[in-house]
């Protein structure tokens, strides 16, 4: 699976990055194909490896379709969202600005997340930013990292979640 995300992830980054509307990639794990709709910049992207396929969207319009009870922090604006779908899980990588500040929102995720059945694994805070993550036993996992930068809190929420 970490495969199938890495490759998808350097789809859309090359997608984005490229003036093409669409294309297609291959490289030693697979095939790569992209298209971007011109009038939204949103890019759909559909990786083959030996592992599966697996199809990614992302784009500032594409749904917001959060696992395991996890949602957007009350008040924040969605600034981009990508979204992956594999035979065997989903998952979501969305960034958001909010007014609050980081403990704030790291808080409301430690909660999300724990209510969820996910441990926290992971806690870190450095001078401009604050991270944790974790995991349920079922695999599911997420991260969450906030940095504040003037007023606004910028915070990027990844999570994924097996499929049954």
């Amino acid at each position: 699976m970490k495969r199938l995300a890495i490759a998808g992830g350097m789809v859309l980054l090359l997608a984005a990055c490229g003036s093409e509307k669409s294309g297609t990639i291959e490289t030693d794990d697979g095939t790569a194909s992209y298209t971007i709709d011109e009038s939204d910049g949103e890019v759909t992207a559909t990786v083959d490896t030996g592992e599966g396929t697996a199809t990614m969207r992302a784009g500032a319009d594409v749904a917001v379709d959060l696992p395991q009870g996890l949602s957007i922090y009350p008040g924040a604006t969605v600034v981009s969202n990508a979204v992956f779908e594999q035979a065997d899980s989903r998952g979501a990588l969305v960034t958001m600005e909010a007014d609050a500040s980081p403990a704030e929102m790291i808080d409301f995720y430690r909660e999300q997340a724990e209510d969820a059945g996910m441990e926290i694994g992971l806690t870190m805070n450095t001078e401009t930013m604050r991270m944790i993550g974790g995991k349920a036993e079922d695999g599911s996992s997420f991260s969450f990292t906030a940095t504040q930068e003037g007023g606004k809190t910028t915070g990027q929420l990844m999570a994924g979640e097996a499929v049954r």
